[in-house]
């Protein structure tokens, strides 16, 4: 008889309450660059089809009374997180989702830039979700749970910033709350957790080719975009492919809701493979991050949680098992940060890779740094913007490496067309 899966309530339960209770590291804009955008982490469970509830309080539950209730605690009980997929994204979207594969499409998460009358970050999260896809997030079925910390979008390889990203998690506490209405060009996609954090199925790892001259070459020189593309190849980024949820969500009498089905946010019915990768990929590890990895205080009063995290791996590799990056000889990046292991590409030239770590010793030196702060205290020092100089001086390395690599290759082709003007004219 098959084993049955381990139900991630009680992870997930670990993870919304250490977000409740750590401070996000906030990145200051530059005043070069002010503008700042907000997305929205929302988090449901949905409940048992069996599932029996009891008349509902008129005043809202707290997060330890929500996950002491009994349909959530239910063995059947599915947590979920919304991604969706737009068919027209923004500018910054589509300049880093310039796939190859036509037959893929970029999951994300709700969200936009912020409004010169916002009042923060989070109103921008709220605002941006109800108007893209129609969820109240004001309302009494859902609350926020905290912000991630703070990313940066940048452009060129990491020379130019775009602007400061903040991640706001929410949750669903109500079994049943009213159904979403996205724009006609976006699709929603309902994904188990289970999926993504589960050692008995792992989610699947898969890349993200992009081209390296949509990041190179001015968009309107056809001919230098190719001969870029034929220089240096493309940049393969790690991405999970997503599996949505095919079961609807249930209404409070336990019966389907036929509205889910209605509003068209089931599963896509196009033969398109779904990836989370990027930024979205980033957002997501951070969040899986907590429900894996045990707290700070755990780590420091049981030695075998300390032994394993201070080890060659960490309670986060058979759970989400990370894809090739390591950061640095003899570093783990599932112990380091798991969400750097999905923002740097590797490229499809192998020479590229290798000036790469020829020129990363800066990037090396920042994750050894990175690292003894994680291992001294159990976490990161917040003060620092560990993850911020980590794309800086990797992305530093590349376009050192793609100058050397560059230079290499017309060096090479002007050498043999020379030699091939000798062999056939100087004979």
């Amino acid at each position: 008889m098959a084993e049955k899966p381990v139900s991630v309530v009680p992870s997930l339960s670990r993870a919304l309450h250490r977000i409740r209770t750590t401070p996000p590291r906030i990145i200051a804009s530059p005043p070069t660059q002010p503008r700042r955008a907000a997305v929205s982490l929302i988090i449901r469970v949905v409940p048992s089809p069996n599932a029996v509830f009891t008349p509902e309080s008129s005043n809202p539950v707290t997060l330890s009374e929500f996950f002491e209730l009994d349909w959530v605690n239910d063995p059947a009980a599915r947590p979920e997180i919304l991604f969706l997929q737009r068919e027209n994204p923004a500018p910054e979207d589509s300049a880093m989702s310039r796939m190859r594969n036509t037959h893929e499409a970029h999951v994300a998460f709700p969200g936009g830039r912020m409004e010169a009358d916002d009042e923060g970050g989070l109103y921008t999260a709220m605002r941006q979700t109800w108007e893209e896809i129609g969820i109240d997030l004001a309302e009494k079925d859902y609350t926020c749970i905290g912000q991630l910390d703070d990313r940066e979008i940048t452009t060129s390889l990491g020379k130019r910033l775009l602007m400061i990203l903040s991640p706001f998690v929410f949750l669903q506490i109500t079994p049943n709350a009213p159904p979403p209405d996205p724009a006609a060009s976006t699709t929603l996609h309902w994904t188990s957790l289970a999926s993504l954090v589960s050692a008995h199925a792992p989610p699947r790892w898969s890349t993200v080719a992009v081209d390296a001259a949509s990041r190179l070459a001015p968009k309107h020189s056809t001919a230098l975009r190719l001969l870029v593309q034929a220089l240096v190849g493309s940049m393969e980024f790690p991405a999970i492919i997503v599996q949505p949820s095919s079961l609807p969500s249930v209404s409070p009498d336990g019966k389907p809701n036929v509205d889910i089905l209605e509003k068209g946010i089931m599963q896509s019915m196009r033969p398109q493979k779904l990836k989370l990768w990027g930024l979205s990929l980033g957002m997501t590890l951070d969040l899986m991050s907590y429900m894996v990895l045990p707290a700070p205080s755990s780590m420091r009063d049981n030695s075998e949680a300390h032994r394993i995290h201070s080890g060659s791996s960490s309670p986060i590799s058979p759970m989400v098992q990370l894809p090739y990056q390591t950061g640095a000889e003899g570093i783990r990046m599932d112990v380091v940060a798991p969400s750097l292991a999905s923002v740097f590409p590797r490229f499809s030239y192998p020479d590229v890779n290798f000036w790469i770590w020829v020129f990363g010793k800066r990037y090396r030196e920042v994750v050894r740094g990175w690292e003894a702060s994680v291992r001294g205290g159990g976490t990161n020092d917040r003060r620092i913007n560990w993850s911020g100089s980590a794309l800086s001086t990797f992305y530093a390395a590349v376009r050192k490496a793609l100058v050397v690599v560059i230079v290499a290759r017309a060096l090479g082709i002007l050498f043999g067309f020379a030699f091939a003007t000798w062999w056939i004219f100087g004979q």
